[in-house]
């Protein structure tokens, strides 16, 4: 800023080279009137004179400036240096948003230390939001620019960083290493010598975890030395001062700990008044920048909402010509529909004769659809509890790191696609009224987290900011249909972060009442996403509707989700709620009702119940090969002995002339199948457990089958802990 303010000088003492006074005052606006002096101006008032509201004034100018004159690299300039006086500010929202906007202006093919910048500034706005996975991206990709631009003591204060989320995830070695190797490679007289400090410090603190005092000891008397001959940051002294009276009290040497207190208290009340002397010019310029920060917001509002008025009036205009055009010829074809009205009388009795006869194809066309897509979607369960039983069971033996990803991918993609034949078996059963709303004893403080656990890759892509609002002190352990609640739960929540990018998105339970037998729960899945238009609401929770085709286009979908949520709840007694604006996002909410339960999770005693299950036996009756061979090594691994039957006629003899623990029993098996074999075991055999194995179909429930002398239901593919769950309950309680 200085050089400029030298260059304006010399123009204006020019005139011994034949500039006019005027000429002179247009040069010296050329150069005032530029995103670079702008910048310089704003720079000086946040280093020099700490006045972030002028900071703010002069960058925006700059903003302007670049925009009017096309100006993208230095916009990208203005909208980093911004964001960086925002994040000082401790307002990261709006630091986030600019450095994403330096970001998309920046050159990626030819990278700059800018876009370094504006990476890490990113990496460390999400690292102080708790977003460790994200934080960690932006500073890889921040490492990586500067590796390629040779810019070695940035890669160490990345390096810095790195070691912190290493810290934070609990890879405490890990941290500890690249630490090491940060204080390694800054000279003592290198432009880094904070950031040596903050490698002790944090080292410090990774020996007071392993409660390794002196070490920890030794490395803050480093960091001490170290910021005494570096810049001498009071703000490192004072956090040095308090860990050290914190370690040496740890190891119990009660004298230095008040010694390193009474420093850290006499520096705070010296840091504390030089506060107050400054307090009435901070408190100015605090009011001062809170006034400029309001403008701001208020006026990317009303941009904002000038360009939606815009795109309104330009779809208006659009649909009235169509509108203007559909009704000229709705004119012309009643005025001709007039004139032979009478001759088509006759026709329109003959053709309504033809419609009965099609309404009556269409209903046996539904019919056979239902049935059709029951069948499929059955039989596919078959296949899909082959691949994810191998998939769980390659999972258990400890695979390689190369492999883990795979694996993990094809765990995903199983479960995608049985989620997706779920859809369409259920909207099949809630439309025929076979639907069964079980009451069975779950956790729904677990249920809610293990979902929004499932969400995590998905709110990742999609860069939304999550808040799951739950009261814990509440004993979520009730009695209902976890499977139904889950569906709805995972069907709003999916649209919510589908249909929300870069947004917010709220999963909320509140207690509305409780008695001592119920629980009366209020649920809302909101977000501040694209919002659904008034005359939309209704129709988007018809089957395989999705408010445009636009929409559909855009973000994709079945269209079933809304469809299947309103009508589980109809069905559980309660009803959805809609409140939406566009572009202001969407809030879904219900009420039930639960009775209290009890924690029904099984806990295996491995020094009781694993002598217990060695002892049993166990026959499986299934026809299916693969499906033999992974519901045995599941089996196995826990130390159960298997004997496999393909056909219910062998099972009912075999059970005549053998004893056994406990039968799973295929439920479509060639000849006999395993309901009728059921029925004949009970007949001279009352005692053993019998557990249904099935990929249940659209005309199955748990109480047919249980009603044929079946124990227990558990569903294809199934789940594998629940699977153990239910066999231990039985085998335990034939002992």
């Amino acid at each position: 800023m200085k050089n400029l303010f030298f260059i304006l000088f010399i123009l204006i003492s020019s005139t011994n080279i034949g500039f006019s006074q005027s000429a002179v005052y247009k040069e010296a606006a050329k150069i005032t009137d530029s995103s670079d002096y702008y910048l310089e101006v704003g720079l000086f008032n946040k280093e020099d004179k700490k006045s972030y509201s002028k900071a703010i004034l002069f960058t925006e100018k700059a903003i302007e400036y670049a925009k009017k004159n096309n100006l993208e690299e230095k916009l990208g300039d203005s909208y980093l240096q911004l964001a960086t006086i925002f994040f000082e500010l401790e307002k990261n929202d709006l630091a986030i948003d600019y450095y994403i906007r330096a970001v998309s202006l920046f050159s990626k093919k030819n990278p700059k230390s800018n876009i370094a910048l504006a990476y890490y500034g990113l990496g460390k706005c999400y690292l102080i939001k708790n977003n460790i996975d994200l934080a960690e991206t932006y500073f890889e990709k921040a490492a990586t620019v500067y590796e390629k631009l040779n810019f070695s003591d940035a890669i160490e204060l990345i390096n810095l960083q790195k070691a912190i989320i290493k810290k934070e995830k609990g890879y405490n070695d890990e941290a500890s290493a690249i630490l090491k190797s940060v204080i390694d490679n800054i000279n003592d007289d290198s432009a880094l010598i904070s950031t040596k400090t903050e490698a002790y410090i944090q080292l410090s603190e990774l020996e007071l975890i392993k409660n390794n005092y002196p070490q920890a000891i030794d490395y803050l008397n480093l960091a001490l030395l170290n910021n005494k001959y570096g810049n001498k940051d009071v703000k490192f002294t004072k956090r040095i001062y308090k860990l050290l009276s914190t370690s040496y009290e740890k190891n119990n040497n009660i004298l230095s700990s008040n010694l390193y207190l009474k420093r850290y208290v006499h520096l705070t009340d010296s840091l504390s008044k030089l506060n107050n002397n400054n307090l009435t010019e901070n408190t100015v310029d605090k009011i001062q920048f809170d006034k400029q920060l309001k403008t701001i917001e208020q006026l990317d509002k009303e941009r904002k909402s000038q360009q939606k008025t815009l795109q309104f009036s330009k779809l208006i205009s659009i649909l009235s010509i169509a509108l203007i055009s559909i009704l000229s010829l709705l004119s012309l074809s009643l005025y001709k529909n007039n004139k032979i009205r009478t001759s088509t009388n006759k026709l329109l009795k003959d053709k309504n004769k033809e419609l009965t006869l099609e309404k009556e194809k269409a209903e046996r066309a539904s019919k056979a659809r239902a049935d059709f897509l029951s069948t499929v979607s059955h039989e596919l369960r078959t296949p899909l509890n082959a691949i994810n039983g191998i998939t769980y069971l390659l999972l258990q033996e400890k695979p390689k790191v190369s492999q883990l990803n795979y694996l993990k991918s094809l765990e995903f993609s199983g479960n995608y696609l049985l989620n997706f034949i779920n859809d369409i078996l259920e909207i099949n059963r809630l439309e025929s009224d076979k639907v069964f709303i079980e009451k069975i004893n779950f956790n729904l403080l677990e249920l809610c987290e293990n979902i929004s656990a499932s969400f995590k890759e998905f709110i990742n892509e999609n860069n939304i900011n999550f808040h799951l609002n739950i009261d814990r002190s509440v004993n979520y352990n009730l009695k209902g249909d976890p499977t139904k609640l889950s569906q709805i739960f995972i069907n709003l929540l999916n649209n919510a972060i589908k249909f929300s990018k870069d947004g917010d998105v709220w999963f909320t339970i509140n207690v509305k009442s409780e008695n001592p037998n119920s629980l009366h729960l209020f649920f809302e899945v909101k977000d501040n996403g694209i919002g659904i238009a008034k005359d939309k609401q209704e129709a988007i929770f018809d089957s395989f509707s999705q408010g445009s085709v636009e929409i559909n286009r855009t973000y994709g979908g079945t269209g079933l989700g809304l469809s299947i949520v309103k009508k589980i709840l109809e069905i559980m007694g309660s009803q959805i709620h809609l409140q939406s604006e566009p572009g202001k996002g969407s809030t879904f909410s219900f009420e039930l009702e639960f009775e209290k339960g009890i924690n029904e999770n099984i806990t295996i005693d491995h020094n009781v119940n694993i002598e217990i299950l060695n002892k049993k036996n166990i026959l499986l009756v299934e026809d299916n090969k693969i499906n033999q061979m992974i519901t045995q090594k599941m089996l196995e691994k826990r130390g159960i002995s298997c004997k496999i039957i393909d056909n219910g006629e062998d099972a009912i003899h075999e059970i005549k002339d053998n004893n056994y623990d406990l039968i799973l029993m295929d439920v479509h098996l060639p000849g006999i199948n395993g309901t009728e074999a059921t029925s004949e075991i009970r007949k001279f055999n009352t005692q053993t457990p019998i557990i249904a194995l099935t990929a249940i179909s659209l005309n199955e429930n748990r109480e047919m089958l249980l009603s044929y002398g079946m124990n227990e239901v558990i569903t294809k593919p199934f789940e594998p802990e629940h699977f153990y769950n239910v066999i231990t309950k039985y085998l335990s309680s034939t002992e």
